[in-house]
């Protein structure tokens, strides 16, 4: 009965993070920032290690190599294919293992792509030609291979969904965070030396110091602070994170993919749980 409720528990909170709205911090084409108040260093680290490796993406995991003459290596030629981020539409596309085909390969879990080329020049993955016009490169400008006078290449290629679990070339970007930082000083403490010394990043509000701009913090400014008698506590329940997507999902897609998939396991999980009693 304990190990039920306790299931019971992460389930209600799993779903009580999905519904809380991101404070997005700051957002740019390779990097978005926002922070999640509320959570516990386990959680927050869910959602990091769900968002990598566990969200699908897709990737060409089939390469058939009609010609090459370039200099690169077929094993390498198709190595390279394969690590290129391909926008990913997670509404049209299901995992191999939970299609209605059996693994037996449809338009559901896969789509063709191909690649015709020759020389001179330096072949780009916008070169690439797709089934689905919504899976594409995405970064056109992704150099390939370069091809001398004459040199060719011509490929057919099927692209998967799968886990950045399974392989890197699956994972949809990069997911790290860290707790909000404060300031605590003491008697003996420099707040001054602190405040000219951390040249704008830490502020002086009444008789007590505080971090002027979390995004900016670093580790240089903590150890001055340090240095200075500054205490500086990481909150353990109110975290920033930073998202870093490699093209085929948005920030957003793979935040809450990764709690939905968590929450999902939770359930499974659970009810092999109940199960047993």
């Amino acid at each position: 009965m304990d190990v039920v409720r306790s299931m019971e528990s992460v389930e209600g909170a799993c779903r009580a993070v999905m519904s809380m709205d991101m404070k997005v911090l700051k957002k740019d084409k390779d990097k978005v920032v926002f922070q999640l108040d509320g959570i516990n260093p386990a959680v927050a680290n869910m959602i990091r290690r769900f968002a990598m490796n566990h969200v699908p993406a897709l990737a060409i995991e089939d390469v058939k190599i009609q010609k090459n003459s370039s200099a690169l290596y077929d094993e390498m030629f198709a190595h390279r294919l394969g690590l290129i981020p391909l926008v990913t539409d997670l509404k049209s596309y299901t995992m191999k293992s939970e299609c209605s085909c059996k693994d037996k390969g449809c338009a559901k879990c896969g789509l063709v792509l191909s690649l015709k080329a020759k020389g001179p020049g330096v072949v780009y993955a916008g070169e690439i030609k797709s089934n689905d016009p919504k899976v594409k490169p995405a970064e056109g400008k992704l150099p390939i291979v370069k091809l001398l006078q004459d040199q060719e290449v011509q490929v057919e290629m099927k692209a998967v969904l799968g886990r950045g679990k399974d392989h890197i070339k699956f994972s949809p970007g990069l997911v790290y965070y860290r707790g909000v930082p404060a300031l605590k000083t003491a008697s003996e403490s420099n707040i001054t030396a602190c405040v000219e010394e951390c040249n704008g990043l830490v502020a002086k509000k009444g008789g007590k110091l505080e971090v002027a701009d979390p995004l900016k913090w670093n580790e240089a400014a903590e150890y001055i602070c340090e240095r200075h008698n500054v205490d500086v506590v990481n909150s353990r329940e109110d975290f920033l994170f930073v998202v870093e997507p490699w093209g085929q999902l948005s920030a957003k897609e793979m935040v809450m993919k990764a709690v939905e998939v968590f929450d999902k396991k939770i359930g499974e999980l659970a009810g092999l749980v109940k199960k047993t009693k």
